[in-house]
């Protein structure tokens, strides 16, 4: 499970008229005064029994590293160019065993692997143009992303529209984006030998074979390797008043190709057991549908207690045509504990239901037409607890070059599913200003 993430979408029109500020004025405030720097990393550790990679068993093991730079730059009073690019090196337990024989070990689901598919480096850029106009009241916004890893690479592009009135009260903001990704599609390797003009069981693989009767999997390989991703949406948000503020959102999302993880095993109940050394080889891999429409709704609700306290809340509730429904709930309470410090501890809460086409290890039959048993289409609770400390000094007292320093941020999350993975994520972020 990688962070991050999941990020997520809208659309409708709106149409407004604003007062500009006349030529004759002669000056307006720029957007973004300076360049703005910000570096940003996380550490993120995960463990769990429950391996998509091995059918619904095995280590889930994963430790994944993640630096990212973003950079604001003002073309002029009205426009931004913002680069935000970064990579995230991992290794995984769980994905090493799509090949579990590579380390010359006896291969076994809760031990991981030492071979290529072990880690992996991901690396993305994102590129936001934004123009404001002159009375500040209306930005446009155009974003271009390109994501790549060893099997799999994502284009991107979007735009947005948001519109202030009401004396800038009241926000209407809306997006809308679209995903073309290719898979370069990997399979568990002892599927490999049943691809278009493979060996089949005449491999010498095979020699070692445990079991009764003849290893014969369902497996065949995918005819596309594309997936395309169309999100749109909208978001409203509303000062109520000096000590309240609100949002909602609505986020959708339509998905068609290949939805399914081409190296996620599945074990059938009606089939015979094989195994070479302590492996079970796969009867199939995930199958799942070719489209998938997703909605989600949320909304925040922001009090200020009074110069020490202020209370953030937000609930969002998502369900989409696979099956799965859920309810994500969040609190976090910044505490300002110095004029320049504040902590923030939060707490979430996370439920859903199960998929419509998962079932467990060896749970599925082979007749049904799809299945999975990724643990992340399961139903389960989860609980995430944090503790965060900013640093905010306005004035950027602190100078390193011609960059004084605005913000520093460090936080821990603890994250724990009632299936028994747990995970644990530090995070922390600096952003400086060119003066």
């Amino acid at each position: 499970m990688k962070k991050l993430g999941i990020i997520l979408f809208f659309s409708c029109f709106i149409t407004g008229v604003a007062q500009e500020i006349p030529e004759e004025e002669g000056f307006k405030n720029r957007v973004l005064e300076s360049t703005e720097v910000e570096f940003l990393t996380s550490l993120y550790t995960q463990d769990g029994d429950n391996a998509a990679v091995s059918g619904g068993i095995g280590t889930e093991e994963l430790t994944d590293f993640t630096p990212t730079f973003v950079v604001s730059i003002p073309l002029n009073a009205d426009d931004v160019l913002t680069i935000d690019a970064g990579i995230s090196a991992y290794t995984s337990a769980s994905s090493s065993n799509v090949d579990p024989w590579d380390n010359g070990g006896p291969a076994d689901p809760f031990t991981a692997s030492s071979g290529a598919s072990s880690s992996d480096i991901w690396a993305n850029f994102n590129g936001t143009y934004s123009h404001s106009s002159d009375d500040r009241n209306r930005i446009w916004t155009a974003k271009l992303s390109v994501s790549s890893e060893y099997d799999y690479f994502s284009i991107g592009f979007g735009g947005g529209y948001a519109w202030l009135f009401n004396d800038k009260n009241t926000e209407i903001g809306i997006t809308a984006n679209v995903y073309l990704d290719t898979w370069n599609a990997i399979y568990p390797y002892e599927l490999r030998f049943f691809e278009a003009n493979g060996p089949g069981l005449n491999s010498s693989f095979f020699s070692n074979i445990q079991g009764n009767g003849i290893y014969a999997p369902s497996f065949s390989e995918f005819d596309s390797e594309t997936r395309n991703s169309y999100a749109v949406g909208l978001n409203f948000s509303q000062i109520l008043s000096k000590d309240l503020q609100g949002s909602l959102s609505v986020d959708l999302v339509q998905q068609e190709g290949l939805l399914s993880t081409p190296f996620q095993r599945v074990y059938f109940a009606d089939r015979p057991d094989f195994y070479v050394e302590n492996f079970q080889l796969a009867d199939d891999v995930e199958q799942l549908p070719g489209t998938r429409s997703k909605i989600a709704v949320g909304g925040r609700l922001n009090y200020f207690l009074n110069s020490i306290f202020v209370v953030r809340t937000y609930y969002r509730f998502y369900t989409d045509d696979w099956g799965i429904s859920s309810n994500t709930a969040k609190v976090e309470l910044p505490i300002k504990i110095f004029q320049k410090f504040t902590i923030y501890p939060s707490y979430r809460y996370y439920d859903q239901t199960a998929a419509d086409h998962f079932a467990a290890y060896e749970e599925h039959v082979s007749t049904e037409e799809f299945y999975t048993s990724d643990n992340d289409l399961s139903k389960f609770k989860a609980n995430q607890y944090g503790l965060g400390i900013l640093y905010t000094d306005i004035f950027t007292n602190f100078h390193l070059w011609h960059f004084g320093l605005k913000t520093a941020d460090l936080k821990y999350n603890y994250y724990k599913r009632d299936s028994g993975l747990t995970a644990h994520l530090l995070s922390g972020g600096v952003k400086f200003i060119m003066e």
